[in-house]
């Protein structure tokens, strides 16, 4: 059994997540101890609302530092909803701009749309090689609730550099729904109010794990 640590930093459906990851047979821990979200074999982080309180939740307990720390040792690392967003480099909310993580090149901004929130399930086209989302069909649908996103993907390709597979979904216009970039994933829907299709997703993230 994969032990997982859902990372608490104030934000999040943590409780969520910790019932969808149990659901598939990891042995969930909810936790802002470091050393323990270090050691899991893979880490959760969550995040709802805005992306200046997330970073500042983030920075509060050295997650920045230990999303870092584990992908500079291979440790699978995966973002959900904000906490996908805060993997790039920086958020746009109201004029106010927020460094993030870094991780990723990209400005997460306000999503146009006639309607937002965009709230609700939608289809994703999804690149081939995917391990997240294999076995699944092609019309499959995950639930999403957000008004922002990262509209444009701005990461260069050198040679021997494998670039990161980068999943889209459209709400007014384009905008990246998940990215698999070897030991760090995320996601822009909840996969853990995405049903069937979001366990399926889980139980692929949590067979990568070493």
């Amino acid at each position: 059994m994969k032990k997982v640590t859902v990372l608490d930093y104030g934000s999040g459906n943590l409780r969520s997540a910790e019932r969808a990851l149990a659901r598939v047979g990891a042995e969930v821990t909810v936790t802002s101890d470091y050393t323990a979200a270090m050691e899991a074999d893979g880490l959760v982080v969550p995040g709802v609302g805005a992306f200046a309180a997330c970073m500042a939740g983030l920075r509060g307990v050295r997650g920045d530092q230990i999303i870092d720390r584990r992908l500079a040792a291979g440790r699978p690392v995966l973002g959900i909803c904000v906490g996908m967003q805060i993997l790039f480099g920086t958020g746009v909310e109201h004029g106010v701009v927020t460094e993030g993580c870094g991780e990723w090149p990209g400005t997460v901004e306000r999503l146009e749309a006639p309607v937002l929130p965009h709230m609700g399930w939608n289809t994703v086209a999804v690149p081939e090689g995917s391990v997240l989302f294999a076995g699944m069909d092609p019309g499959t649908r995950f639930y999403f609730v957000h008004s922002y996103g990262v509209r444009s993907w701005d990461m260069p390709v050198g040679d021997g550099f494998t670039p990161p597979l980068v999943t889209w979904a459209e709400h007014g216009t384009p905008f990246v729904a998940a990215v698999e970039n070897g030991p760090l994933s995320a996601t822009q829907f909840h996969p853990e109010k995405s049903g069937d299709a979001g366990a399926q997703l889980l139980a692929n993230w949590l067979g990568g794990l070493g």
